[in-house]
């Protein structure tokens, strides 16, 4: 049976780092109305396609407006204050996302829902600044896309074996078995531009289930996206 989960909203930085995931929850959101202008930013960093990764110092570089040096302090403090819990954030602007045209049963990107996986204790963190955010979608209205049987019996074939140990490595190893499926008709729900998310990652012993979520996908028109990922 899936278990169902939740989000909660907290009122601080220093708040969403200490509360615990635990009583169904697993994503934790910090809500801000950030000033400054991200879409200048994000339109002077933009590549062609694809996406780059900002370091701090080509940010603190830019030549900008005043309200575009308001957008880009906010991104370095976070960047700052993550770095400086001993976390290794990341600031990314993305025009286009790399999609998996493989043909396979289940398309593993980052469009796709699917929960992160670790070996040892670790939460992501997220932050779209401006563009289009990510999803999340709750654990009681998805399934893995594993569990449905003509997908897994399409992901068999590929395997050319038994349903045994090492096809369950082959599901592994590929990260299928990270891929859900939304139930019925259940809604995701958005992240919000601005928010700071804590979402919680399968690790062995994570007391709670991990927070389905995906990239946005690509739409006709799209602006460039400036994401913290931590």
């Amino acid at each position: 049976m899936t278990v169902s989960t939740k989000r909660a909203f907290v009122q601080s930085f220093a708040e969403i780092v200490s509360r615990p995931f635990g009583g169904g929850v697993n994503a934790l959101c910090w809500p801000r109305n950030l000033e400054g202008d991200f879409a200048e930013v994000a339109q002077r960093l933009a590549p062609s396609e694809g996406f780059v990764v900002v370091e701090a110092r080509a940010l603190e570089a830019l030549s900008l407006s005043a309200a575009g040096r308001v957008a880009a302090n906010v991104m370095l403090e976070d960047l700052h204050r993550l770095a400086a819990l001993g976390f290794d954030p990341t600031l990314n602007c993305i025009t286009t996302y790399e999609s998996d045209e493989r043909g396979l049963p289940i398309a593993t990107d980052l469009m796709s829902f699917h929960v992160d996986r670790s070996p040892i204790e670790v939460d992501t963190w997220l932050c779209t600044y401006y563009g289009r955010t990510s999803e999340g979608l709750d654990n009681g209205d998805a399934r893995r896309l594993v569990d449905v049987p003509v997908i897994r019996a399409g992901l068999l074939d590929e395997y050319g074996g038994q349903d045994d140990g090492g096809f369950a490595e082959f599901l592994s190893e590929g990260s299928f078995d990270l891929h859900y499926g939304v139930l019925g008709d259940a809604r995701p729900f958005a992240f919000g531009v601005g928010n700071l998310w804590r979402i919680a990652v399968a690790w062995p012993g994570c007391a709670v289930p991990p927070c389905i979520h995906r990239a946005p996908r690509a739409v006709a028109g799209d602006v460039p996206r400036l994401l913290l990922i931590c």
